[in-house]
């Protein structure tokens, strides 16, 4: 699996990175069929979060005696379950030190804010509890994982080693807003939803949806690749892989067997050529609607 270099932080991670959503209320028996096989075959850097159900649990009992063959992602911000109120500084202390626990490790690589507003950005307590606790060595690195205006304002604090942020065949506007401003400060970038849910492959699908808004958005874009689901998760996650300045795209999935399959994708190359990518741009900038922001 190709590996690039992630900002300045030194590491060098798998151009498909592990995203751990999906796998909250799966089994354990599943999820260790999942990492393991996926790790043996190349991958080394695995996304999770605090609000992921049983995800960071999991994680970390299939990490037992392989700790070193990835580099490990968490997010923080959301009590999930812990009294208190989201993004109140002594609640992300008790979150970040409930994610170390249940992910069975002293350290993370990274800790990323969730999603975090400018408004709490700019009061800068979660920056100082997140900088805190790379002093004292629960983190290596710290980060942001956000889109839009928020996220252009948390790269721009000069502060992030770390950027996770939407972008895809449907979710293009980072592509000009947010990823050139990080690449400037060499900060690593991590795709999240590179394959937009695979939201084409639905006839239909409800408004209630989280994927709804890719879904309308595809279906305006008519991109002739997508008549073939495949072919269409090919050629999306070689688009996003191909964003000049994206180090990894982590895909989510609770199917074992996933992974290998995406994986095998990439075979022949995991970007596009320049007139392959540029048709698609071309196609984003004459139909995307004002409204089409960066999915949260």
């Amino acid at each position: 699996m190709e590996t690039r270099a992630f900002g300045k932080t030194g590491m060098q991670v798998s151009v498909l990175g592990f995203g751990g959503a999906e796998i909250g209320q799966s089994d354990q028996g599943t999820v260790d069929r999942l990492l393991h096989s996926a790790m043996d075959a190349g991958l080394n850097m695995i996304d999770t979060a605090e609000c992921y159900g049983n995800s960071e649990e999991l994680i970390g009992k299939s990490l037992k005696g392989r700790r070193d063959d990835v580099y490990l992602f968490t997010k923080c911000g959301h009590a999930a379950g812990i009294d208190g109120p989201d993004w109140d500084p002594l609640v992300l202390e008790q979150t970040i030190d409930r994610s170390l626990k249940r992910l069975q490790v002293d350290h993370v690589d990274v800790i990323h804010l969730h999603s975090c507003s400018e408004e709490v950005l700019r009061q800068g307590s979660v920056i100082d509890v997140l900088q805190r606790a790379k002093k004292a060595g629960k983190t290596r690195f710290i980060g942001y994982s956000g889109d839009a205006s928020d996220a252009l304002y948390a790269v721009n604090t000069g502060v992030f080693d770390s950027f996770e942020t939407s972008v895809s065949i449907a979710d293009q506007q980072a592509i000009e807003l947010t990823i050139p401003e990080a690449v400037k400060r060499e900060i690593g970038i991590i795709a999240k939803r590179p394959v937009a849910n695979v939201a084409w492959k639905h006839e239909t699908m409800s408004d209630d949806n989280y994927a709804y808004p890719y879904w309308v958005r595809l279906g305006e874009l008519q991109y002739d690749f997508l008549s073939d689901v495949q072919e269409g998760v090919k050629q999306a996650l070689k688009f996003t892989l191909s964003i000049p300045g994206v180090a990894t795209a982590i895909v989510g999935t609770a199917n074992p067997d996933r992974w290998k399959q995406n994986a095998a994708m990439l075979a022949d190359g995991s970007t596009l050529n320049s007139e392959a990518f540029e048709a698609i741009r071309t196609r984003w900038k004459e139909i995307a609607g004002q409204d089409w922001i960066g999915k949260i």
